[in-house]
């Protein structure tokens, strides 16, 4: 999905450039885009048909299943670079898959796994699968912008949250400083009154005892 992303930024930026400029980039250049992703796409098909030839010879639908799973997120992938080429990749394994059914269906003609993961690659034309896949990524993709803005709505509010819990416990500990000043005040208060008191009661008891009381 980022690899997407930065597709995209980097097709407006060559969007930006050809509006303020007059150049065209050099035929060069773009043959030798094209002359790569030939060969990465026939690396890409390479390694996927001598992977499904290595299971088919082995008669092992599990790991068959595996490695058609595997074509489909390869698909997948070359979608974010070029669903053209994605095409072609498809038509090609569609193509082996074709030319290999008997051999395929004589040891996995019943296991219904592998047949559903046949059909998501070889059952429709290949620009209707790549067209397919490429609607379930931009749905992925909105989907995880969707829960991105959950996720910042829910920091957000959980920040306020512990900001209110936090002004509410300052100001509980602030009038429960106040009110233990206050009840200290009171204290030292009260047991000034009473030193007073016992000084004037002594004080009082002198004097009786100079008078001879």
């Amino acid at each position: 999905m980022k690899k997407m992303v930065l597709m995209v930024m980097a097709a407006c930026a060559i969007g930006f450039t050809s509006c303020g400029s007059k150049s065209q980039p050099a035929p060069a250049d773009a043959e030798e885009v094209v002359a790569t992703e030939s060969a990465d796409l026939d690396a890409a098909i390479g390694s996927i048909t001598e992977q499904l030839s290595e299971q088919i010879e082995a008669k092992d639908a599990g790991k068959l299943q595996e490695v058609l799973a595997t074509a489909q997120e390869k698909v997948t992938e070359l979608i974010g670079d070029n669903p053209e080429v994605a095409k072609e990749y498809v038509q090609k394994v569609q193509e082996y898959l074709k030319a290999n059914a008997d051999k395929i269906k004589a040891f996995a003609g019943d296991n219904a796994a592998v047949q559903t993961a046949i059909e998501a690659i070889a059952a429709a034309p290949a620009d209707a699968v790549v067209s397919g896949l490429k609607q379930a990524v931009d749905g992925m993709k909105t989907a995880g912008e969707g829960a991105v803005d959950v996720v910042k709505e829910s920091a957000a509010e959980a920040k306020e949250a512990a900001k209110e819990t936090a002004n509410q416990a300052a100001e509980a500990a602030k009038e429960a400083a106040k009110e233990k000043a206050n009840q200290a005040a009171e204290a030292a208060k009260e047991k000034a009154n009473q030193a007073a008191e016992a000084a004037k009661e002594a004080a009082k008891d002198k004097a009786k005892k100079a008078l001879g009381l």
